[in-house]
């Protein structure tokens, strides 16, 4: 299903002429100088290939050329009519050897000469031509060289448009040789259905993945004998043509590299596209992914002004104009997380569904995030929600994303795992933050089925949550006497983790030290307000619990939240 969502992405690239995506048999190469021959073979000059200049430094221009990666290794791996300036001109790396670098060279000059005939192009011959005069040792008279070969370069002929690789005879020889060299077995593919050589190795290699290797990696690779069976070596375990898995993987490479589609969630680098352009494909990758742009001054922000109405959307329920900000509700939408796993990558999510699915779920999810303390701007995202869970981002639980993701997004139980990773750092760090109240607050609605308000709720029949209540009370009543600023310590440091889970341990010593503190308050009004309020939550509570379970440890913290809210709003002081 992956596979094939992927290759039909490619297709649907293929047929814009404006993506300019590389066909079967051509990759991207970032392309730094050109090498300008004239046309009778001897060289013009050496010219940088620049795309733009962000922050004064040069970028190489992304061209479409022939073959794929450049092949990793010491061994002699000649690119075609591009390559880097070792092969194209011999030039010496340092810790090499003036022989090294010149068999590289030789072995570039020797694939194209023997090719010329067959080509049979003007152009291309020129390049022959310059290559049988060119002299490694030559490279000592062009110090210019020096600051225009760190990627690598290609040919042109100076006075014509166009690089060399992109004439029409040359493209048409390489398709012909794309499809005569391959070496793979003949066989079924899994994606397509079609008869076809199967690839050996999938290429080409994916980019992108935060963690992963730089130089690429695998999705789907096979190097130990204990994954192969029935004499199916590497990836023939997994039939897919050698077309198949170039166009998805050249389609995954193009969503990794689109930063409108992609989103780190997690450990998880993830990608969002649908079957057909929609509105939903610049919005919800950067939703998930917590990346909401700042608005500049005296500029149109056009993603900042979509998202805004995105989020205005959701939370009034507006299902027409929520349609026409996602797009079609029947259009399907696709979700794939990405890890790190050595020199592979692994799938940490998959999901798909149609975007009237993904508006209904995401509504859901916004509408009971909502919770006095969150701006109004911007709710917590998936992101948000995540580092709630971890002390720092690299401690969140790998597969609690994926999870998670999967409950927003088609409206299903919260993880169990992620509510208790949320209890657990609250009892570490003794810190409720919106975002964690926000958290608790949308388990609790929709794994328990409780009905949970926004600010506090004095008629609520649950105990745990006049317990936090009452907590919170008790703390404020310690802060509101003289030189609390003082302390170092609150009761909150000292016993809010043991009075959230075993309440009855706690209690009756905190209310005992809170009639010490009571007696301090210097405003009788004030002293007055504290006792009343003690006395109607206490009024609440027959007894107290032993012990509390997950759903009322949850209750008892946004008691605790909603109390400290309302404690510290402002409000007409108390009179004497």
């Amino acid at each position: 299903m992956i596979l094939q969502a992927l290759n039909q992405y490619y297709d649907r690239l293929a047929a814009d002429p404006k993506q300019n995506i590389a066909p079967f048999g051509f990759s991207r190469q970032k392309i730094s100088f050109c090498i300008v021959v004239e046309p009778d073979g001897t060289l013009a000059s050496f010219q940088p290939v620049v795309s733009e200049v962000v922050k004064g430094k040069p970028l190489p221009e992304n061209l479409i050329a022939p073959g794929q990666a450049k092949p990793p290794g010491a061994g002699l791996n000649p690119c075609f009519l591009w390559d880097n300036v070792t092969y194209l001109l011999g030039v010496v790396p340092e810790g090499r050897e003036a022989e090294w670098a010149e068999k590289r060279f030789e072995a570039f000059r020797d694939r194209h000469l023997a090719v010329e005939k067959e080509i049979s192009d003007e152009a291309f011959s020129s390049v022959c031509r310059f290559l049988k005069r060119w002299q490694p040792s030559q490279v000592a008279d062009h110090p210019e060289l020096a600051d225009m070969t760190k990627n690598f370069g290609a040919f042109r002929i100076r006075g014509r448009e166009g690089y060399v690789h992109d004439r029409p005879a040359v493209q048409e020889w390489w398709r012909k040789q794309t499809a005569n060299q391959s070496e793979g077995e003949i066989g079924r593919c899994l994606v397509t259905n079609e008869t076809l050589p199967l690839a050996r190795l999938h290429e080409p290699k994916i980019k992108g993945v935060r963690d992963a290797q730089s130089s690429g990696a695998l999705l789907i690779s096979f190097n130990l004998d204990a994954f192969e069976s029935y004499g199916k070596t590497q990836s023939y375990n997994s039939p897919v043509s050698e077309k198949a898995a170039f166009q998805y993987a050249t389609a995954l490479n193009r969503l990794l590299d689109d930063m409108d589609r992609r989103a780190q969630i997690g450990d998880a680098t993830t990608v969002f596209w649908t079957e057909t352009p929609t509105p939903a494909e610049k919005i919800v990758s950067p939703f998930l992914g917590g990346y909401i742009p700042p608005a500049q001054e005296g500029e149109d922000n056009e993603l900042l002004a979509a998202l805004k109405a995105f989020l205005d959307c959701l939370r009034k329920g507006k299902r027409d104009e929520l349609a026409s900000q996602l797009g079609t509700p029947e259009t399907k939408y696709f979700i794939l997380g990405l890890s790190p796993n050595a020199s592979r990558i692994s799938v940490r999510f998959w999901l798909s569904g149609t975007l009237g699915e993904l508006g209904t779920g995401l509504a859901r999810h916004i509408r009971e995030l909502d919770i006095v303390g969150l701006p109004d701007e911007r709710p917590p995202t998936l992101r948000d929600l995540l580092r709630e869970t971890a002390r720092e981002a690299k401690d969140i639980p790998p597969l609690l994303e994926g999870g998670l993701t999967r409950a927003i997004l088609m409206d299903t139980d919260y993880p169990q795992a992620f509510y208790q990773a949320i209890l657990r750092r609250i009892g570490a760090d003794r810190r409720i933050t919106p975002n964690r109240a926000a958290a608790i607050k949308v388990v609790l609605i929709r794994n328990y089925g409780k009905e949970i308000p926004m600010s506090l709720d004095v008629n609520r029949p649950e105990a745990a949550y006049h317990l936090g209540r009452w907590f919170a009370l008790l703390e404020k009543i310690q802060r509101d006497q003289p030189g609390s600023e003082k302390l170092n310590t609150t009761i909150k440091d000292r016993f809010y983790t043991c009075a959230s889970a075993t309440p009855a341990a706690v209690f009756p010593r905190l209310i005992q030290l809170s009639q010490h503190h009571l007696r301090k308050i210097e405003n009788p009004g004030l002293r007055i307000t504290r006792e009343k309020q003690t006395q109607e939550i206490a009024d609440r509570l027959n007894v107290f619990p032993r012990r509390l379970n997950l759903e009322d440890q949850g209750l008892f913290h946004l008691g605790y939240y909603h109390q400290n809210r309302d404690l510290y709003t402002k409000k007409e002081e108390p009179k004497e």
